[in-house]
């Protein structure tokens, strides 16, 4: 696939910043996303997994224009990605929306349903008066909610009816894209399942493409076409959803794997936090924590290598 057929391309994408410790400490970089390429073709879903500190929701920042990338290349549907006017970013929000992880904290508790799903319809001058209000009640009744819900507060729902509030308020917009920050990591494992058949149906319908960001490897794996294991910043592991559950090749994508399937295998879970992205391991980024690593990979940097088709591993050594 090239960038020209992708819905969703980046290249080479970084994103660094530059942080202090305490009023005189010293400037120092942090690297949060660090020479990503990855495409996304049109109607299907790129799944993002990794532990806090790999650099996901960075990433969705970058995916959303809330923040510029410090270099590298992120197209969305032909567009270069950038933070523009005013009115390029409108554009852009029309053709990208979020859909985040805690829904209760996402919506203005001093608002009606009907006014949350409804204001980026009225920012962006689409609809007003009766045709307004008609289309908010078919926007709750395409995630599963009464139009009467329209007249309750957020504090009167579950939180799985919130997190359908939310979908539906992306959804007002017409999106092609939604980016899909851990959206059922705050919801009851009861209640899971349904936000992400939900999240199925939806994008059946209308075709829509998503990337979903989550640490937990067996969400990803439901609902993703092709999948990239990030850790610092950097793919360990892309592949298709099967390269990446039946066929896994990084020693890092087989502690996600065995931790989301709550088993323990020998040299397979994930031990110790993950480095500070401020202070670098040298060579792999993974050595630090890895159970096979030698003095190679503390030395020399893995760069990405194919292991079959479009599936590639960040790994000096076939495990």
């Amino acid at each position: 696939m090239t960038a020209a057929t992708a819905f969703i391309s980046a290249a080479r994408l970084h994103k660094t910043y530059r942080v202090r410790k305490g009023l005189f400490g010293k400037s120092k970089t942090l690297h949060a996303v660090a020479g990503l390429d990855f495409d996304v073709p049109p109607g299907s879903t790129f799944g993002l997994v990794g532990e806090s500190g790999s650099g996901k929701s960075t990433l969705a920042r970058l995916l959303l224009a809330a923040e510029p990338a410090t270099s590298g290349e992120l197209h969305v549907d032909g567009r270069l990605v950038s933070s523009g006017t005013v009115a390029e970013r409108k554009a852009f929000h029309k053709l990208v929306q979020p859909v985040l992880q805690d829904p209760y904290a996402s919506l203005n508790p001093m608002m009606r349903i009907g006014e949350i799903v409804a204001e980026p319809m009225r920012v962006h001058g689409l609809l007003k008066g009766p045709a307004l209000h008609d289309r908010v009640g078919a926007l709750l009744e395409s995630v599963g909610l009464l139009p009467e819900m329209a007249q309750r507060y957020p504090n009167e729902l579950s939180g799985g009816q919130r997190q359908r509030v939310a979908i539906a308020r992306a959804l007002g917009l017409e999106p092609r894209a939604l980016v899909l920050d851990e959206p059922v990591s705050a919801l009851d494992v009861s209640i899971q399942a349904q936000i992400l058949n939900l999240l199925k149906d939806i994008q059946a319908r209308r075709g829509l493409t998503y990337v979903l960001i989550s640490h937990d490897l067996a969400v990803v794996a439901y609902m993703s076409n092709r999948i990239g294991v990030l850790y610092l910043g950097e793919f360990m592991e892309l592949g298709s959803r099967d390269d990446i559950i039946r066929n896994p090749k990084h020693p890092y994508t087989r502690a996600l794997l065995a931790s989301s399937e709550s088993r323990v295998e020998t040299g397979a879970s994930v031990v110790s936090e993950i480095p500070s992205p401020i202070a670098l391991p040298t060579g792999c980024r993974y050595q630090s924590r890895c159970p096979h690593a030698s003095v190679r990979c503390r030395q020399e940097k893995p760069e990405p290598r194919s292991v079959g088709g479009m599936h590639s591993v960040a790994c000096h050594f076939d495990l």
